[in-house]
């Protein structure tokens, strides 16, 4: 299998030393995406309202939330993220992200950027450590990789 070679779907495998019930917090909870994915992530009526360092905002619509192994959002320029939980039999969590419907021109930095989010995620989860520097005037869009 070469890397990320379904040109359609980018996907991603993570191993968290925590639980997965601690790991579905972190997806599907205010507090857990605002400590690793965005600025602020809060959801209302079935929706995510994502606030970026950047000031870019997005409104993602929540459409799988299955307590606790799947969580699944419409995602930036409407692909279809999709967060699958399953422990890993060492009393930590599995984690495989699919984001289906990337816009071919923005596939390279796409896959870059849920390596960020998904080391994000493990550093605030496992070890209670945000990677970022919440910085607008240090973002991805300028080459900073930690926003």
């Amino acid at each position: 299998m070469a890397f990320q070679d379904n040109p359609h779907v980018i996907r991603w495998r993570l191993n968290l030393r925590s639980p997965i019930e601690k790991v579905y917090r972190a997806l599907a909870t205010d507090a857990g995406r605002a400590a690793f994915w965005a600025e602020t992530a809060v959801a209302a009526n079935g929706i995510i309202h994502f606030e970026f360092p950047n000031g870019y905002t997005w409104d993602g619509k929540i459409l799988k939330a299955q307590p606790p192994h799947t969580f699944a959002v419409q995602y930036i320029d409407q692909s279809i993220a999709t967060f699958i939980l399953k422990a890993d039999g060492h009393g930590g969590t599995n984690l495989t992200l699919t984001d289906e419907g990337v816009a071919k021109q923005h596939r390279n930095e796409v896959i870059a950027g849920w390596v960020f989010v998904l080391l994000a995620l493990k550093a605030a989860v496992d070890f209670g450590v945000d990677l970022r520097n919440h910085n607008p005037d240090h973002t991805w869009e300028i080459g900073f990789v930690e926003n």
